[in-house]
């Protein structure tokens, strides 16, 4: 019964932050037309194709990680980790409706700056039940660094 319970909260974990990406996802589709494929760009922005397989394989991998943490001590023990992993989704998901839905780049990117700052302290946290969960982590904290400089220069430009 406890390898089961141990998929399920597995699974609980995979749809909540893919569902994240999901409601993300619609104020973005409404931008991407009307609104942000008219804004200068800097030459390193990546094909709008990128964006939702790095998102798609990054909510994975913040799933599998909380996943990870969570098998290493159950809710009690992993409480302020988890409830750091928690601040950050809910940061990433505040981020795009800045973005795209306020349009607005200036306010992304000091949100952006604190969601680096709640991420890297989810990462530590995290390392404290599970290196393997810290370094899934790792890829999301340089895409968000990634992310700043582009947000950053979308602003400067626009």
């Amino acid at each position: 019964m406890q390898g089961r319970r141990n998929w399920l909260v597995l699974v609980g974990f995979l749809v909540l932050t893919l569902a994240v990406g999901q409601i993300g996802s619609l104020p973005t589709r409404a931008a991407l037309e009307s609104w942000y494929s008219n804004l200068t760009k800097p030459a390193f922005t990546p094909p709008d194709l990128a964006f939702p397989i790095v998102w798609t394989l990054i909510y994975i991998m913040m799933a599998v990680a909380a996943w990870l943490v969570w098998c290493r001590g159950g809710w009690r023990r992993t409480r302020g980790a988890l409830g750091l992993w928690g601040l950050q989704l809910a940061l990433n998901l505040l981020w795009t409706f800045l973005f795209f839905g306020l349009r607005s780049p200036g306010l992304a990117l000091l949100e952006a700056i604190i969601l680096l700052l709640v991420l890297a302290a989810t990462l530590v946290a995290f390392d404290r039940h599970s290196r393997a969960a810290a370094w899934l982590l790792v890829p999301y904290l340089l895409w968000t660094g990634y992310a700043i400089a582009l947000t950053f220069e979308i602003w400067r430009l626009n």
